[in-house]
């Protein structure tokens, strides 16, 4: 009962990512194994297109949940020939899916992420927990984001104030006060980091991302590009909130260029951006922390990005800011980490969410229970 992968491939859709990690001490997680399998560029150019709009066939839709499914079955099964494993020795992998469609506001509010965890299930003898988001938002949550419960629960601290800050597709942030200090934990999505930053890159320079920010550090941040980008109403709602490629797409970006109907250039536009998730997450980590110092730890593929580092330090000159590896953590298995918590927290029969942080009407079991072959009793109470 102590063995879950967590799997995720984000808004970036740049791979899958799966962790096998060992929860024999609570909250002190194990990393065992962890593998990144890029998409290849034509299932990848499938998923943006469904994502986009741009392709709405509901042929087109299952053919791509069944897709996306083997493509996750064969990364597991990387994963688990890597850790020397068998998938008897696995309680169950908590499986994200690949998101589609996020519409917390919305009437009704909906998510949709593609990937169907029954084939899962069937391809690599493993039981899946799946669909982590609707319980949620049934419960009347965002849905998102998730990962601070699974943050409080590893990278709290006594006396300190910490923030980790997730740079994925999307940047998000978990404020976690002193544990001593009697104080909430609070979490939500601060707006667009590698999702926009990655698009560009590969527009302009056909290159998959801006290695180390390089590319970004050669520009200058345009002001008055700066300041229409922040006028997105987005940047001005308060928590809870979540965001996602529907409102910080390219063609939103695109809009905005066009609305300043002058020649800016393309290195300077990748400056700007960065500079936008900086200025997006340092204003909303001075908006919320009850502190203004303590640990920033931050995890994602943005954890590479040296340029958009230097300027969070310049923003938030109070934090000590480092990636999770300080912490002993990869920052690119964070994620994935937090869906086997998941899983983990699903099987024990218990919460996983953070209502404080989603909006939800209370605590909830999240997820849908997938079984291998004839199913296991999921279990009721943490294992002695």
């Amino acid at each position: 009962m102590s063995i879950f992968i967590g799997v995720m491939s984000g808004t970036s859709v740049d791979a899958i990512d799966v962790v096998i990690a060992d929860w024999s001490i609570p909250n002190q997680p194990v990393l065992v194994a962890f593998v990144s399998q890029a998409w290849q560029s034509h299932e990848r150019a499938r998923i943006l297109a469904m994502a986009s709009g741009q392709d709405e066939s509901i042929d087109e839709l299952g053919k791509l949940d069944q897709t996306i499914a083997a493509e996750t079955a064969s990364a597991c099964l990387a994963c688990l020939s890597k850790a020397g494993l068998s998938p008897s020795q696995i309680t169950a992998i908590g499986f994200h899916g690949q998101t589609i469609r996020h519409r917390p506001t919305f009437t009704p509010a909906f998510t949709l992420q593609l990937g169907d965890a029954n084939t899962l299930a069937e391809r690599t003898g493993i039981a899946v927990v799946s669909d982590f988001r609707r319980r949620d938002m049934a419960a009347g949550g965002q849905g998102a984001p998730l990962v601070p419960a699974f943050h409080e629960q590893v990278f709290g601290h006594a006396s300190r104030c910490t923030v980790v800050l997730n740079l994925g597709g999307i940047a998000n942030i978990t404020v976690i006060p002193a544990k001593d200090s009697n104080q909430r934990t609070i979490g939500f999505d601060t707006g667009p980091a590698n999702m926009l930053l990655d698009a560009w890159c590969q527009l302009h320079t056909k290159l998959p991302f801006d290695q180390g920010g390089h590319w970004a550090s050669t520009g200058k941040i345009d002001t008055p590009l700066l300041h229409r980008l922040l006028m997105h109403s987005f940047f001005q709602r308060s928590a809870p909130k979540s965001t996602g490629r529907e409102q910080f797409g390219l063609d939103w970006l695109n809009a905005q260029l066009a609305a300043e109907a002058r020649a800016i250039s393309a290195a300077d536009v990748q400056a700007t951006l960065t500079e936008l998730t900086a200025i997006s997450v340092s204003q909303s980590i001075v908006k919320t922390a009850p502190t203004s110092a303590g640990d920033l730890v931050v995890c994602g593929g943005g954890a590479f990005n040296d340029f958009l580092l230097t300027r969070l330090k310049c923003h938030l000159a109070g934090w000590q800011v480092a990636s999770s590896a300080s912490r002993g953590i990869d920052p690119q298995s964070v994620e994935a980490l937090a869906f086997a918590w998941l899983a983990r927290q699903t099987v024990l029969g218990l919460a996983g969410n953070l209502p404080e942080v989603t909006g939800a009407k209370g605590p909830r079991v999240l997820g849908a229970y997938h079984p291998a072959g004839l199913g296991l009793v999921i279990a009721k109470s943490p294992p002695e």
